[in-house]
């Protein structure tokens, strides 16, 4: 098993914990966009953080399947905080948020064409050569069912990664929240999906759009990681074997010990796989 078990999304709210905190196999990772400056003391406190952990960058914002290439000034800018922070793991998402001259903050679908493939393996070369080093995608979280796909989504990115060299950042909430909207099952989802590829496991809370209820299911990393969710990540980890795992949660941010907590859970999870009986 990787010396990373289970990590929290740093927020400034607990940088005075986690800077404290010794929990076997912890790291932290951070939204790289919002360090994307000089120095200050955001940048201090993650490379005081970095001093004692690992650190993962997660990104928001390179468009890798939009149609034009990433922002050249977002990726230098990315490609800078690589140096600095030397992180253990970075990633970004299968999504895109730019067009033309204008950029949408929002990780918006695509149909999996064969050009949108193209797109998709092009940009992720860009940014892997200009940071010299591989990146994880992650699966995207579904609203409604788009036409127009010429491949699955598990076999896309596994041709993404496979023409690429990139790995696979698998978000179990985000196959939750996906299987319950479209109405696919999230059980084959985790089964069929490329376990060799994955350098990343991501956890989450979600929950029950305001208007439709349970009918559509909203990615909103507010609240605890749902039974549902845990259930599916033991299914994959006793497939695939330990991963670096990530308690994400972006609101409603209860105190640093309650996240502490839920992360200690999967870090419990990934080492009870050494222990069991070969």
């Amino acid at each position: 098993m990787s010396a990373l078990t289970a990590g929290l999304g740093l927020k400034a709210e607990h940088y005075g914990e986690a800077l404290a905190c010794r929990a076997e196999g912890a790291w932290f990772e951070v939204h790289a966009e919002n360090y994307f400056v000089a120095g200050g003391p955001r940048l201090a406190w993650l490379e005081a953080v970095r001093a004692d952990h690992p650190i993962s960058l997660h990104g928001v914002s390179l468009s890798l399947a939009g149609s034009n290439p990433p922002d050249a000034a977002t990726l230098a800018q990315l490609a800078a905080l690589v140096r600095r922070v030397e992180p253990a793991l970075v990633s970004e998402h299968l999504a895109w948020s730019r067009q033309g001259g204008a950029y949408l903050p929002d990780l918006l679908p695509f149909p999996r064409s064969d050009e949108a493939l193209g797109i998709v393996c092009a940009n992720v070369a860009r940014v892997q050569d200009a940071l010299g080093r591989v990146i994880a995608l992650e699966n995207p979280s579904h609203y409604l069912a788009l036409d127009g796909h010429d491949w699955n989504e598990i076999d896309f990115l596994a041709e993404v990664a496979r023409r690429t060299g990139c790995t696979l950042l698998l978000d179990i909430n985000n196959v939750y929240v996906s299987a319950r909207n479209l109405g696919i099952s999230a059980e084959r989802y985790v089964d069929t999906f490329p376990a060799d590829r994955v350098a990343e496991i991501h956890l989450a809370g979600h929950r029950a759009d305001a208007r439709l209820g349970e009918r559509l299911l909203v990615d909103s990393h507010d609240a605890p990681v749902a039974d549902a969710v845990w259930a599916l990540f033991q299914r994959f980890i006793e497939r695939a074997g330990a991963r670096p795992t990530l308690i994400e949660r972006d609101a409603e941010l209860p105190p640093f010990a309650e996240v502490l907590a839920e992360r200690n859970l999967a870090h419990d999870r990934l080492v009870a796989l050494e222990r069991l009986p070969v």
